[in-house]
């Protein structure tokens, strides 16, 4: 029977051994395993044979203290905050703060984005509490040289050049520094871009100078309208309404001697929908940001409802004012001769909203290039009849393929090479003529404004999915799978390994 039960005995011990008392002689050998001996003395008091556990002993990561952990969080933080308020999606932002708070020392956090607030929590342990700290984003603005030197105070961080204190210190002058340019210097660039359109639209240049005053005058109403802190969706409204009222005054009044005066307003249009986020919110669907994707899809919707609403009235008081009614614009028919067209103009719209989004000189070169490559592709493709969805989501993969491989190796952050090279391609034209046919011509047809929406997500999914076919390219077949992690439009390329102890 003794035999017996020692065998019973020695058999339980090894099926359960978390529950075996600890050897009195493994100190002496080997560190004590604190999991097995706490899940010991919780069922049995220590004896003399069983030492009791040191309480000063904690299991888990061993961090800073906290004001480190604090001081740490906040820079994160606001290094997020930068990131959100120019666009950078979701994944972006929380691949940055992992990268961040490893670099700096903190062992384990966890980062929750949406689309108004970033939060992040660092766990200390089994026996201290989580530190957690949460920024709301409250504002957002196209500022690209901002981003631009956020982006390379990042880089410094990760490669260890650059601590926690200068980091503050290099924040704080990259946050409070003017923009680049006068505020001039922006319309300016607004209505180069409404210029640079028309061009692509096949129109002359008296109605490229015509949408370049129509969009500059928009830009600046827009800016007066923010010293009253009007909401963008009233803005949008505006925006429509005074583009589509200015180009039917033209044309009654006979100031344009051409056959396709609503070019004006196709322009108009596009400058208006350029500074939506439809590629953010395309890249946190993708990337699995649910909730962050929602909240961009609702506020371009919101945005692209005001400029319908806007467009539709200022249609209407037309109508209602017996105006000259202009006739439905046509989509162009391009032939061979009119690429070498079509590239200054995708070059120069590329050029001027960089320019207008406060990006210096390199990247405004970048964008142009881009644009130029976008806008040669989605000619020659609708040369070969191909279908304008297809033709916008190939030539967007290519700018997003090519931005990504390029964009680095230059220092330019590829979120801005995507958006600016996308730009010439916005179907500002299409918006505009399914609008007019909703709200002019009787029994209006709405496949012509699903169109439009077609090609804007397909415009948004073709560079997401080029940033992603780049990164092996950029970073060495090699390393093919660790490198694989998701498209990269913002933040630090390489994987973090999240630090334990």
């Amino acid at each position: 029977m003794k035999i017996n039960e020692r065998t019973g005995q020695g058999a339980a011990r090894r099926r359960w051994p978390i529950l075996e008392p600890p050897h009195p002689r493994s100190s002496q050998r080997h560190r004590p395993n604190l999991l097995r001996r706490r899940a010991w003395h919780i069922l049995e008091a220590p004896t003399a044979e069983q030492p009791a556990v040191e309480s000063e002993e904690a299991l888990g990561p061993k961090p800073p203290d906290d004001a480190t952990v604090n001081f740490v969080l906040d820079l994160t933080l606001r290094i997020g905050e930068v990131q959100m308020a120019s666009g950078a999606g979701a994944s972006d932002v929380t691949a940055t703060i992992l990268a961040l708070t490893s670099a700096l020392g903190l062992p384990h956090c966890e980062v929750d984005v949406i689309f108004t607030s970033i939060t992040v929590t660092c766990h200390r342990g089994t026996d201290l509490a989580p530190v957690t700290a949460l920024r709301v984003v409250r504002s957002r603005s196209l500022d690209y040289t901002r981003l631009n030197e956020t982006e390379a105070l990042v880089r410094q961080i990760v490669r260890g050049n650059t601590g926690a204190e200068e980091a503050v210190t290099e924040l704080d002058r990259i946050t409070s520094a003017p923009h680049p340019y006068a505020r001039w210097t922006a319309t300016a660039a607004w209505g180069g871009l409404a210029g640079f359109i028309t061009l692509l639209l096949g129109g002359g240049l008296d109605i490229a100078l015509v949408a370049m005053v129509i969009s500059a005058a928009i830009d600046r109403i827009g800016r007066l309208l923010n010293k009253f802190n009007l909401p963008f969706f009233f803005q949008q409204v505006v925006g429509g309404l005074f583009a589509t009222l200015s180009a039917m005054i033209i044309v009654s009044s006979n100031i344009l001697t051409t056959d396709r005066p609503t070019l004006v307003v196709a322009a108009a249009v596009t400058v208006l929908l350029s500074g939506l986020s439809t590629v953010s919110a395309v890249q946190d669907g993708i990337t699995g940001y649910y909730v962050t994707a929602s909240g961009r899809t609702m506020e371009t919707a919101l945005m692209s409802a005001g400029l319908i609403a806007g467009v539709v009235l200022a249609l209407r008081i037309a109508v209602m004012l017996e105006l000259p009614r202009t006739p439905l614009p046509d989509v162009p028919v391009s032939t061979a001769q009119d690429l070498p067209i079509i590239v200054i103009g995708g070059a120069g719209a590329a050029a001027c909203f960089a320019l207008a989004s406060y990006s210096k000189l390199r990247a405004m070169l970048v964008a142009a290039a881009a644009g130029a490559i976008g806008a040669l592709v989605y000619g020659a493709l609708i040369l070969a009849t191909l279908d304008a969805v297809s033709a916008s989501a190939i030539a967007a993969t290519l700018v997003g393929f090519c931005g990504g491989v390029m964009a680095r190796r230059l220092k330019v952050t590829p979120l801005v090479v995507a958006v600016s090279g996308i730009t010439p391609l916005l179907p500002g034209l299409s918006t505009y003529r399914g609008l007019y046919q909703l709200a002019v011509s009787p029994g209006g047809n709405i496949s012509t404004l699903m169109t439009a929406v077609a090609v804007g997500l397909a415009l948004a999914a073709g560079v997401v999915l080029g940033e992603y076919l780049a990164q092996p390219v950029r970073t060495g077949l090699g390393r093919l799978e660790r490198k694989l992690s998701g498209p990269r439009l913002a933040g630090p390329m390489e994987p973090t390994e999240r630090r334990l102890e």
